[in-house]
């Protein structure tokens, strides 16, 4: 299901009350294989909570300076990718599948997604020199395939304080079905750690 809606808005915030999201995917996939960590505990228990009482929790809405960097530069991103790609970028809105959502930072056709990170320059000269993309958010991106039904995802850097030429960086990570069943085994268990929280709220 996709719902058409204004990420960090009110209305998406209350679709997100309850649902395990992609945005934590990278800390329920810590560990992978081995007991959740004390992160992924601690998320368990905020999504519990909130199915319980059907409230958001309050610190899903927290921001910080780069937060605010990101929400600020996105749609120049977005639009320097519509015309480096020559296609055009569709609102991500909010993808769920029964207790799973996902807010990916853009739908390209019937087939990609893209995701967006507004960094520094020194975080960006790095990735520059370096390629292919920050695997501190592999696991979110094949989430957004996942969940999306996607074949790709663009990975999308952007620094305006860059020399012009430099300040664009794309590249696009393919689906990769056996992450997709790792992450489909981590989040059962998941979904088992949150229904322990769940019955002991309602005990």
């Amino acid at each position: 299901m996709w719902v058409d809606v204004v990420q960090n808005s009110d209305r998406w915030f209350d679709l997100r009350v309850g649902k395990i999201t992609m945005s934590h995917a990278n800390t329920i996939m810590a560990n992978d294989g081995k007991a959740f960590g004390n992160p992924a505990k601690e998320y368990a228990q905020k999504v519990a909570l909130e199915q319980v009482t059907g409230l958001r929790d309050e610190t899903a809405s927290f921001k910080n300076s780069y937060m605010d960097r990101g929400n600020e530069l996105e749609p120049t991103a977005r639009d320097l990718y519509e015309i480096e790609t020559f296609s055009k970028v569709k609102n991500g809105g909010f993808h769920y599948i029964e207790d799973l959502g996902d807010s990916p930072d853009g739908i390209v056709g019937d087939n990609g997604c893209i995701e967006i990170k507004c960094v520094i320059p020194n975080t960006h000269w790095k990735r520059l020199k370096k390629g292919g993309y920050d695997t501190a958010y592999q696991w979110q991106i094949q989430g957004h395939m996942w969940i999306g039904n996607y074949k790709w995802c663009d990975f999308i850097q952007y620094c305006p304080e860059m020399p012009e030429s430099k300040r664009l960086y794309i590249f696009r990570v393919n689906r990769d079905e056996e992450m997709i069943d790792r992450m489909r085994q981590r989040f059962d268990l998941f979904r088992e750690e949150v229904k322990r929280n769940v019955n002991i709220l309602q005990s």
